[in-house]
């Protein structure tokens, strides 16, 4: 078991919700393996091709997940496990991940004009305000 794998108990929690083989189409590769390859896949960002080999073929990860996002079984899961929290008594933590990464002014899709000049509150004013802020940087003063 590695890593982010299911553990037994949440294995036996999950199982009754996945289909079983109808024979027809062959054996199915184990459920909790196919499962454990998608949560990797999901916690580290990995490219399908580079799942490692302990869950199986990476065609079959990516087959199984999408079958399942199609039939609902996600949906049906996160139902059952808000129903087993809620009847817990527990209480729900939410995280937020909020990274900030500010991009050069040069950057691809950055302002080429200055923002647009915010209306004042008094008549008088805008009277004592000549230029904005940016005006201010795009004109050239002579220096004294």
């Amino acid at each position: 078991m590695g890593r982010g794998d299911l553990r037994d108990a949440e294995w036996e929690r999950l199982r009754p919700f996945l289909s079983v083989s109808d024979g027809r189409c062959g054996l199915w590769r184990d459920h909790r393996q196919v499962i454990d390859g998608i949560l990797h896949r999901v916690q580290t960002g990995a490219p399908r091709r580079d799942l490692p080999e302990r869950f199986g073929l990476w065609r079959t990860v990516h087959e199984r997940h999408r079958l399942w996002s199609a039939d609902g079984i996600w949906e049906r899961l996160l139902q059952q496990v808000r129903a087993a929290v809620d009847a817990g008594g527990e209480d729900w933590d939410i995280a937020v991940d909020a990274i900030v990464v500010r991009a050069h002014q040069h950057a691809p899709g950055a302002r080429t004009n200055p923002p647009p000049a915010h209306a004042s509150k008094g008549a008088e004013a805008a009277g004592h305000q000549v230029e904005t802020a940016w005006q201010s940087l795009l004109i050239d003063r002579p220096v004294t």
